[in-house]
């Protein structure tokens, strides 16, 4: 009988781990997914603050292209970083090169967005 119970035990004890361990993994993912958000909103901020610059007025597609793609490097960075954090944390059995290849398309995603928009509302040239 004392087995039994000393059996149980341990089931509930694993148990109660096992239901810590996935609700701790569950806030490392939400933690590392708020900090990507955050991540890209600052990038956003960044280059919507380039955007608005009266020096880029003017500018040629490529030339704001290159200018934008310098700009805000600790932004840019930050939001690589914690877009592959959060990756890895909710891909864990993805390779970290495939990780970083998404972070990577993610900021030149940005980066062509702004300049899109760029493009489309700069005044014509005379």
């Amino acid at each position: 009988m004392r087995m039994l119970l000393v059996g149980a035990a341990l089931v509930v004890m694993t148990s109660a781990a096992m239901m810590a361990s996935a609700l701790a993994d569950d806030d490392d993912t939400k933690s590392a997914q708020k900090l990507a958000q955050q991540g890209r909103d600052d990038y956003w901020h960044c280059l919507a603050r380039e955007y608005s610059r009266d020096s880029n007025k003017g500018l040629s597609e490529q030339d704001f292209g290159r200018s934008v793609a310098g700009a805000c490097p600790s932004e840019r960075q930050y939001y690589r970083v914690a877009l592959l954090d959060y990756l890895t944390t909710q891909y864990p059995s993805i390779d970290s090169g495939a990780h970083l290849a998404t972070a990577n398309r993610a900021v030149e995603a940005a980066q062509k967005d702004i300049v899109t928009a760029y493009v489309k509302h700069r005044t014509p040239a005379k």
